[in-house]
């Protein structure tokens, strides 16, 4: 336990820096101007679930390097795979930027916003192949037992990020946010290029695309991108579908989704470190020890999450409205929201674990049950029981994945050391 929360540890810290560059972009974004705001929004509407998609797909490397973890040098010809994976889906994500204001004018998104995009989503998109283009260095750090070198990229990213934009924005706009958005992610890039780099003890140089590795890759990786993508989606519709209610409760819901993604933060950070022991795992009563291991620390850290929120209440909240009928409203559904988290929190683990045994390919499946029950129930539950009705939903979708990927984890663990996984 004590080494997987060494390993964690890192990972979580990293998260909170890259949430902390946002948060301080969306800040000098919101005193400059509303428009340009909006326009902001727009684009990051795409780019959000684009770069959550690449990071999918490049989690998926960590069961093929964690076995190289005594000699990593021999697993250079993979990472060159990954690199080649990971330029392809991020090539995908940046043509999928570019096309935002296509896309907003085609949606009714007003011309003003539209305009004041200018030239933000190909700055994106340059930042997208970027950060591809590291092949997954934090994912293969982590399967070498190199977690703390992965704070460091982050750590980069957020401080550039944050002070370029407010340096640049006040004359630029949003160029000023894209130059910062490039400028931050070729530091951050160069400094995990420079740590995998320690970690194998070689440079990773260049190679042919291995076709047929590039392939086996992909069958863990893009299942795996397939997953958060099917979950991003989801939850847009489910906002949506909050926005069906009153000003108050789709307030509420924004809150709720917000302080979701900070206690999810221990949960995921605990899911990624245990992967690697996970793929190294020599028999089925192992893998099954760790993955019993991340999930009572996954459910812990959302209940330490659970008892500041609980413990401070209203006046945390202050910092996210200045309504108290909101505050009042969050108040009342955050042990829904935070059911619904615990359980979000362990499905997560079984969901990693299969990654580790190389079979993301059910956890997509399993997800395509829970989230599509969930999708075609969001809009007629807003309606009748408002978002108390959709939190409780989204409880209940969590649950069902709790009990679908922990029997899918159960079925494939059961031929670790007897068979060949792949």
């Amino acid at each position: 336990m004590i080494a997987l929360l060494r390993t964690a540890v890192p990972l979580f810290l990293a998260m909170i820096a890259g949430m902390v560059g946002s948060l301080v972009v969306t800040s000098v974004l919101g005193k400059h101007d509303t428009v340009t705001l909006a326009a902001f929004a727009v684009v990051t509407a795409v780019l959000n679930p684009a770069t959550a998609a690449v990071q999918g797909a490049l989690r998926g490397l960590g069961p093929f390097i964690a076995p190289y973890r005594e000699d990593p040098a021999a697993a250079v010809p993979i990472v060159r795979d990954a690199r080649w994976l990971s330029l392809a889906t991020g090539l995908l994500g940046a043509l999928a930027v570019i096309c935002v204001p296509l896309l907003a004018r085609s949606t009714g998104v007003p011309g003003e916003v539209v305009a004041e995009m200018g030239l933000l989503p190909y700055f994106l998109a340059v930042y997208l192949l970027v950060f591809a283009s590291t092949g997954g260095a934090s994912t293969i750090l982590v399967a070498l037992g190199r977690s703390r070198s992965v704070l460091w990229p982050t750590l980069v990213y957020g401080g550039v990020l944050s002070v370029l934009t407010a340096a640049l924005v006040p004359s630029l706009g949003l160029t000023g946010v894209g130059l910062a958005w490039v400028i931050s992610g070729a530091a951050a890039a160069a400094t995990a290029t420079y740590n995998v780099r320690r970690a194998l003890g070689r440079p990773v140089g260049q190679a042919r695309p291995r076709v047929g590795e590039i392939v086996r890759l992909a069958k863990v990786s893009i299942p795996l991108a397939g997953t958060v993508l099917t979950k991003f989606g989801v939850l847009g519709v489910v906002t949506f579908a909050a926005s069906t209610t009153s000003t108050r409760d789709t307030a509420a819901h924004a809150v709720l989704t917000t302080l979701t993604g900070f206690i999810m933060l221990a949960s995921l950070s605990i899911a990624q470190a245990a992967v690697p022991d996970m793929a190294r795992a020599s028999d089925t009563a192992q893998v099954r020890r760790v993955g019993r291991t991340a999930a009572l620390l996954a459910v812990t850290g959302t209940l330490v999450g659970a008892g500041l929120l609980l413990g401070f209440g209203d006046r945390l909240l202050v910092l996210f409205s200045d309504d108290a009928a909101v505050r009042e409203r969050v108040l009342s559904l955050l042990p829904l929201m935070l059911l619904s988290s615990m359980l979000d929190g362990a499905q997560a683990v079984q969901g990693f674990g299969l990654t580790a045994l190389k079979q993301s390919s059910s956890s997509l499946g399993y997800f395509a049950v829970g989230y599509g029950l969930l999708v075609v129930a969001a809009v007629p539950v807003a309606r009748t029981w408002g978002i108390t009705g959709l939190w409780a939903a989204m409880a209940v979708a969590n649950g069902l994945l709790v009990v679908l990927q922990g029997t899918g984890f159960h079925r494939h663990s059961a031929k670790v050391g007897r068979v060949l996984v792949g």
